[in-house]
């Protein structure tokens, strides 16, 4: 519900203030075009600061697919989103080691387990239902999760979830007027 809410205040700013008319799909497609490599990796470095700001890797995803249609769009985020996890775990990890697994208690303890004896599969389901969802990143980053447990788990749970994600946002985009093909 809180999505589509502010789904639908983001689309009252763009028809209210006018910024539709000016920012559309084929100008950010343009830009893109004109600067493939900087702006992919502009693309990548927003996402990394973003998900330590903690912004939601659905903005990325969305202005991604705007910008380059669902297929690039889906695949360029998958990208970013892998470095952008990778940066998040390192650095915060580096910060808070696993700070996590000072957690005191029987629920703490029975997560701590299953995640251990599983990780991997722990990981991808996590990232099926929540994606790049910052506080996942962190909160994962201080579990004492082996970093290969954490990306390996990422690279198999992301893809499926923005394939829909990136399908959802193209129907939206449809909706709005906005051709991305």
């Amino acid at each position: 519900m809180a999505v589509l809410l502010l789904l639908g205040a983001l689309w009252a700013v763009f028809q209210f203030t006018g910024l539709r008319a000016r920012i559309n799909p084929q100008a950010l497609r343009d830009g893109f075009a004109a600067h493939s490599v900087w702006g992919f990796v502009a693309f990548t470095a927003l996402f990394a600061l973003g998900n330590l700001i903690q912004l939601p890797g659905w903005i990325f995803l969305a202005s991604a697919v705007l910008a380059l249609g669902p297929a690039w769009g889906a695949g360029a985020t998958f990208s970013a989103a892998l470095v952008s996890c990778a940066v998040t775990f390192v650095i915060v990890r580096a910060f808070g080691a696993n700070a996590l697994r000072e957690l005191p208690g029987p629920l703490a303890r029975r997560l701590f387990s299953r995640l251990d004896a599983h990780p991997v599969r722990s990981v991808a389901l996590l990232r099926l239902f929540f994606q790049t969802v910052p506080a996942l990143n962190y909160a994962l980053a201080l579990s004492g999760l082996r970093f290969r447990d954490y990306m390996l788990g990422t690279l198999i749970g992301l893809p499926l979830p923005l394939v829909v994600y990136a399908a959802f946002f193209d129907t939206l985009a449809g909706l709005m007027g906005w051709q991305l093909h």
